[in-house]
């Protein structure tokens, strides 16, 4: 914290600098939204008015922001680290490959009928639909993928939200980070993969479903991989017993 905080400081101060701490420490990761003003209350042991006056402590320092959503840490330096099955697409590449070629498109159209149902969407609504194509050298497609998002996705998660504006443009659109955004807006992900092997074709289909903890549905991606080309390889990480 920049200013220097007085012995004999009042109890708002004393809670700004233990929440300062659990910023630090990562106990908050850096641009995670902060529990509740009467969950911090709980935590601390004090008012919510006390927890508001240290929040806004920590607000004129530039150390925590607050928008609709709530308010969230925004220390400086690099965020934690996002689990592996953060990456997006399903099945996009995660190292370089100066032989493969990435291509991305996004639009505003009905999604396929199977989405459409899996998204609770009806029949011939339009929404989001994201699509990858990973191309080898030669030409030929190595792995593509097509994404829908539900209206939930849609409602509450406000950077995904603004790219309904910019479908069918020019452009290829990142949403590396639209699991992370998911996070951000206070959803907790449940994902299931299925993989199953087309009939009579060299591929193999990998079928992501992704739901938060209302169980409602957010996203739905199917991943065609030739298996002729390439491995499909998932990565875990399986952390420490503490």
């Amino acid at each position: 914290m920049a200013r220097t905080i007085p012995l004999d400081q009042p109890l708002y101060w004393r809670i700004a600098k233990e929440l300062l701490g659990e910023l630090h420490d990562g106990t908050i990761p850096p641009g995670e939204r902060l529990p509740a003003e009467r969950q911090l209350a709980e935590h601390f042991g004090v008012s919510r008015v006390t927890v508001r006056q240290a929040l806004e402590v920590l607000r004129r320092d530039g150390l925590v922001a607050t928008d609709r959503r709530g308010s969230h840490a925004v220390l400086p330096g690099a965020p934690v680290a996002d689990p592996a099955w953060l990456a997006f697409p399903v099945g996009s590449r995660t190292v370089d490959d100066s032989c493969a070629v990435d291509r991305t498109t996004l639009s505003w159209e009905p999604p396929p009928p199977e989405h459409a149902s899996a998204l609770d969407l009806a029949p011939h609504r339009p929404t989001l639909v994201h699509r990858y194509e990973s191309m080898g050298a030669d030409g030929h497609a190595l792995r593509t993928a097509v994404t829908s998002f539900s209206a939930v996705a849609l409602a509450e998660v406000d950077e995904l939200a603004r790219y309904r504006d910019r479908a069918d443009t020019t452009g290829s659109p990142q949403l590396r980070r639209v699991y992370d955004w998911m996070r951000r807006a206070g959803l907790t992900l449940h994902h299931r993969d299925s993989i199953t092997r087309p009939d009579d074709t060299p591929s193999m289909r990998v079928t992501r479903h992704v739901h938060d903890q209302y169980a409602r549905p957010l996203e739905i991606t199917d991943l065609v991989v030739g298996t002729r080309q390439e491995a499909l390889v998932y990565t875990f990480t399986l952390p420490a017993a503490d």
